[in-house]
């Protein structure tokens, strides 16, 4: 399971340990992974995803899923947020039709 957020793309980052005499270590940053159920209000169920934190307040700051999947690229969701993507889409327009 690579360590990436599904929703944000945020993955690992590589850096130095920097010790008091100034030697450096090679060291990795991960993200804040965290497996959530998101509510989709179009879709009406729950949606099973491992968000950053980070993502996880941009969600939630755009009003929701649903919202915040519609206001983002594809390029940079993983394959199972663009399939869900489409799915809201194609509900919202069967809506507003």
């Amino acid at each position: 399971m690579s360590r990436v957020c599904e929703l944000t793309g945020k993955g690992r980052q590589v850096g130095n340990n920097v010790s008091h005499a100034n030697n450096k270590t090679k060291r990795t940053f991960l993200p804040n992974l965290q497996n959530v159920t998101l509510i989709s209000d179009a879709l009406g169920q729950g949606v099973k995803l491992r968000v950053s934190t980070h993502g996880l307040r941009s969600v939630e700051h755009v009003g929701g899923l649903d919202n915040w999947l519609m206001k983002t690229g594809e390029d940079k969701l993983s394959p199972k947020v663009r399939k869900l993507k489409r799915e809201i889409a194609k509900k919202a327009s069967e809506q507003a039709a």
